[in-house]
């Protein structure tokens, strides 16, 4: 059986991606957790699903003030794969891959600030923050495989670092446990709030436009301090899986105002449980829900609150996006990514 060493961390949607995908991989999976130390309840969740953590204690990349403490994690890694004997390793931090690695390496961009400096800024990066795109361009450059999570996202990425078009996976995500629950007459966005590119502005703005509730479940605050202080939306904070779920499961408008978004588990958590999806007009959630959801221009919060009536009046519209949701399953992006696995050991081993 092969034997991945997987990278993941347990403060973001990678968590998810990364843990249901290990789980359904006919391989044996370890997963490097970085940053902080997953919570009791995700341990319980790694446990349940037999997957093996082990804490390496080593830093997040974007949380890092500069290259040193990336680098030595990345190297860090590399002896971690050789002490285990991985066949292959998959980081979902692609600036790690600059480490010599005795195996293949399949990096992911699930996203990364030169990308989202495009998309929501613009012009070069901040000279202080340059760093980390370069070092991400360069793991991105000696990996074995690059990949995406959409299309669309491939193309920002080739774009923005002057590479080949990367492969595109879309992500999986099991659908979350639903209750029986009243019905909620109005509208719910969930994520990091505090992101600038999350244009959390236009739906508060949206929200005092419409004559309905409209819900933001989500950190208002992001952990280098850039904070958010909505006016209109009824802001909960943060909130466990299985209250989200239990938002889900009320059926309201789920809308996202993203200006830049890799793939969007939340908006799939939604279309899972049949809510009507009102979203930003961008190339990803276009190749994701074209057909399944309604768009809206970016940054038009008159456009927003007249997309969420109409979805109000017409609660059916959740349908459509429950079916395109089946799509996205673990088990399909398990699939696609066990032949990424198998090529690239292939091709290593033509090259050796």
């Amino acid at each position: 059986m092969m034997r991945v060493l997987m990278t993941t961390d347990a403060v973001g949607g990678v968590w998810h991606y990364a843990l249901e995908l290990a789980a359904a991989l006919d391989a044996d999976v370890v997963l490097a957790v970085l940053g902080p130390a997953p919570d009791p309840d995700q341990r319980m969740a790694a446990e349940a699903a037999g997957v093996r953590l082990v804490d390496t204690g080593l830093p997040l990349d974007w949380l890092s003030d500069g290259p040193a403490p990336v680098l030595a994690a990345a190297d860090a890694l590399a002896r971690l794969a050789r002490d285990m004997g991985a066949d292959l390793v998959h980081l979902n931090a692609p600036a790690l891959a600059v480490a010599r690695f005795d195996m293949p390496v399949v990096a992911v961009n699930h996203g990364c600030l030169g990308t989202w400096w495009d998309a929501a800024r613009g012009g070069a990066v901040d000279a202080g923050l340059a760093w980390l795109p370069d070092l991400v361009g360069q793991g991105l450059r000696a990996a074995d495989r690059v990949l995406t999570p959409t299309r669309a996202y491939a193309e920002a990425t080739a774009r923005h670092y002057g590479l080949p078009l990367p492969l595109a996976v879309h992500n999986g995500r099991t659908a979350l446990p639903l209750p029986d629950a009243q019905p909620f007459p109005g509208a719910l966005t969930v994520g990091r709030l505090w992101d600038e590119a999350k244009d959390t502005a236009t739906l508060d703005a949206a929200a005092a436009l419409l004559d309905a509730p409209f819900v933001a479940i989500g950190a208002t605050r992001a952990p280098h301090g850039a904070t958010v202080a909505p006016q209109h939306l009824q802001a909960t904070g943060p909130l466990p899986p299985e209250i989200v779920g239990h938002w889900l499961a009320r059926r309201p408008v789920f809308a996202s105002a993203a200006r830049f978004e890799p793939f969007g588990l939340a908006v799939l958590e939604a279309a899972q449980a049949g809510c009507p999806l009102v979203l930003s007009d961008i190339p990803t959630f276009r190749e994701l829900w074209d057909g399944a959801a309604t768009f809206v221009t970016p940054g038009d919060a008159q456009g927003f609150a007249d997309a969420i009536a109409a979805a109000l009046a017409d609660p059916a519209q959740g349908q459509a996006a429950r079916r395109r949701a089946a799509r996205y399953t673990p088990a399909a992006t398990a699939a696609a990514m066990t032949e990424i696995y198998r090529d690239a050991l292939s091709r290593r081993t033509q090259a050796a």
